[in-house]
């Protein structure tokens, strides 16, 4: 009878160390699968969905939660057909906006539930907005949160404690049964709480269960930890103008490309000089919040300039530049080019991206600025992101400039004539200016 109670106590010890093992993991997987579905939301949904409220497309958290995951998974995959099909809860659900949900065929069933998770559970917040500001999102990143490690402990935990109780219950039953067969049992000395201590750490199972326990939490917390060194997606430095791109892009509407003119014919997307700023400030100086005195931000662009409201003058002793801090950075050996992709891959991006007719192209890659107080990098801006889009975007080369002298080049070469560097674009000083 001792042999068999001391393989029921070995068989239960194993499958309560497989099942904290078994959470554990489960844990530490479903935290990245969060982190993956913000990623995944952050590139495809967040240009017409947010999740706390009403936007272009309901708000997600509290439609998604209320969902069937099996329909969700439909929908999101391809929404325009599962209409078509005239399943009755697609049709209703198409009746919330005249704008059509975009389909996302190229999703994975896997990569859908992420997005799903990362809906239900909600962003988490970041100590600027526990402490009651506006949450920036500066030097955040993606890997395992605060409370996914706080969930590790307590399985650790739970698992310690159950071993030792479900220890304490066989010894009964082994005493209780010892005394039936009239066997003497000698009762066990009492022992303190050091002494049971270092008798558990000589124990080699829980000595083994508690290092591949630690080894598993610190190296899915490094693993994540190294996957996100270097990548600053939510990067939000302070600038020295407090300067608001969802007043001037959102509430005035004014377009990218009166102060970013060199996004859609040069390499770099530029930042605007003082005198653009000028060309509105001069006149409007933000008085109404400040007593009748001009707006502080808006002095310090007078400050920069020289400029001299009162008797409307430049005093060019006065002149400094604006120290603007660069926001999207991209390696030195990156090459990027802003024309190409606002131009020549406009179509391709928009569609891809799933922008409206009314949204800047820019909004593929930077995010709704018109709702941003203050700029921050929106997208990972990572090699995989960028190769991610180039081998799942769809060109559309009819009628497009760019390409049809490509096609032209090609003829060309076929026939034999003469081609020269310069008519393949080598003329571009992009080439070799960087």
């Amino acid at each position: 009878m001792r042999d068999i109670s001391l393989i029921v106590k070995r068989v239960l010890k194993s499958t309560f160390m497989l099942t904290a093992l078994s959470v554990l993991t489960v844990s530490v997987t479903h935290a990245q699968d969060v982190a993956e579905g913000r990623k995944l939301f952050k590139d495809n949904c967040a240009s017409c969905h947010q999740l706390d409220r009403n936007s272009t497309g309901p708000a997600l958290t509290p439609k998604l939660t209320e969902l069937d995951e099996a329909f969700a998974i439909k929908w999101i995959r391809n929404a325009p057909a599962l209409i078509a099909s005239g399943d009755p809860q697609a049709v209703e659900a198409s009746k919330f906006s005249p704008a059509e949900m975009t389909a996302f065929t190229r999703l994975t069933d896997d990569q859908i539930r992420n997005i799903i998770a990362y809906a239900q559970a909600g962003e988490p917040k970041k100590e600027g907005e526990a402490a009651g500001g506006q949450g920036a999102e500066a030097g955040t990143s993606e890997g395992v949160s605060d409370f996914s490690i706080a969930g590790i402990a307590v399985i650790i935990l739970i698992s310690i404690v159950v071993l030792v109780v479900l220890g304490r219950a066989i010894k009964m039953l082994e005493r209780l049964i010892l005394q039936k067969q009239g066997v003497v049992v000698v009762e066990e000395e009492s022992l303190s709480f050091a002494e049971g201590s270092r008798r558990l750490f000589k124990n080699k199972k829980f000595v083994f269960f508690l290092i591949l326990c630690l080894v598993v939490s610190l190296g899915t917390y490094g693993w994540m930890g190294m996957w996100d060194t270097g990548v600053h997606t939510g990067y939000q430095p302070v600038q020295p103008i407090k300067f608001s791109h969802e007043l001037h892009a959102g509430t005035n509407q004014i377009d990218c490309q009166y102060c970013h003119a060199g996004a859609f014919k040069s390499k770099n997307a530029t930042i605007p000089s003082a005198n653009v700023c000028m060309n509105c400030h001069k006149s409007v100086q933000a008085t109404e919040k400040y007593d009748g005195e001009i707006s502080p931000e808006i002095m310090k662009i007078y400050s920069a300039i020289g400029y001299d409201p009162e008797t409307m003058t430049y005093d060019k002793s006065k002149e400094k530049p604006i120290e603007w801090v660069r926001v999207h950075n991209l390696p030195d050996f990156a090459y990027f080019n802003h024309s190409q992709h606002t131009i020549v891959g406009e179509q391709a991006i928009r569609k891809q991206k799933g922008l409206q007719p009314n949204e800047p192209v820019c909004f593929a890659c930077h995010g709704p600025v018109n709702t941003m107080e203050e700029i921050y990098q929106y997208s990972p801006l990572t090699m995989k992101w960028c190769i991610d889009c180039h081998r799942e975007a769809e060109l559309d080369v009819k009628g497009n400039g760019y390409y049809d002298k490509v096609i032209e080049a090609h003829e060309k070469i076929k026939k034999g004539e003469k081609m020269t560097p310069a008519a393949l674009g080598g003329l571009e000083c992009g080439k070799c200016h960087y």
